[in-house]
């Protein structure tokens, strides 16, 4: 199993030995440490943990390459392994997360505080990193704007099983995104907006719209997959209903959005930053 960790202060090869050992339940001795420019011939490539290394430049020191060879028994997360790190190395180890870069990482302190971190690379060779933004303060990066990323939030993908079971029954349907997100947006809703815990208004705003584009093409369809659709957006408006309050003054609603009832409702409480 592989473990990408970047670290940002500096860290010795003992102390990545000890921190890897430790966390993967093998001797200090089954691990081999080396320098990503070091003589790669001497190294222990039987040994049961490879950490290879090399330097950083700017709010980030040194890169680690680890691999867990196969007969390791004890695997964990890469959380828990920038965790152990982080807490024996006593600094702050960045990890990536699922989603694409720039804020694709995560970091732990020594403390054990998790955050989302936005690492952005320059064009310099070799480059100059800069941890611009934290979900959470890290007082190792005093530099970095903490703020919440609304782009996480686009990027994930709860499952849409109502959506699915539909568009699988039909064929040459022009609004199956449309129809995805609207169900995309209920689920998130009722799961309490997780795991961001939050939901950015201009987001949530484009989901209304989608619901618009629905309603505008279902006239459009031939008699039987309306009929059908229309059976689906029933099921799914109900449960919208279901998580949210009268909005008469429409807060979301604009002149260039529809006047559908969908506009006129809120999430209770909203889950976006309000003045």
């Amino acid at each position: 199993m592989a473990y990408n960790l970047l670290t940002v202060g500096a860290v010795g090869p003992a102390v990545m030995a000890r921190a890897l050992a430790g966390v993967l339940g093998v001797a200090v001795t089954d691990v081999d440490v080396a320098h990503a420019d070091g003589d790669q011939e001497a190294r222990d490539w039987e040994a049961a943990v490879l950490c290879t290394y090399h330097g950083l430049r700017g709010d980030l020191a040194c890169s680690l390459d680890v691999y867990a060879q196969e007969f390791v028994a004890d695997r964990p997360a890469e959380y828990e392994v920038a965790a152990a790190l982080a807490q024996v190395a006593g600094t702050t180890v960045l990890f990536p997360a699922d989603e694409a870069p720039p804020s694709a990482y995560w970091a732990v302190t020594p403390e054990g505080l998790v955050a989302r971190a936005r690492l952005e690379p320059s064009g310099d060779e070799p480059p100059v990193f800069t941890v611009t933004s934290v979900g959470a303060p890290v007082p190792e990066l005093p530099g970095a704007v903490v703020e919440r990323f609304a782009e996480i939030v686009r990027e994930q993908r709860p499952e849409t099983p109502v959506a699915d079971a539909f568009l699988a029954s039909v064929t040459a349907f022009p609004l199956d995104g449309s129809l995805v997100v609207w169900e995309r947006v209920i689920r998130q809703m009722e799961s309490g907006w997780a795991p961001s815990g939050w939901y950015p208004a201009d987001l949530y705003r484009e989901r209304l719209e989608a619901r618009d584009a629905l309603a505008e093409g279902i006239t459009e369809l031939p008699r039987e997959v309306a009929v059908r659709l229309g059976e689906v957006l029933r099921e799914l408006d109900a449960r919208f209903v279901a998580g949210t309050e009268d909005d008469p003054a429409g807060s979301l609603h604009g002149e260039s959005t529809g006047a559908g009832w969908w506009w006129f409702r809120k999430p209770a409480p909203v889950p976006w930053d309000t003045p």
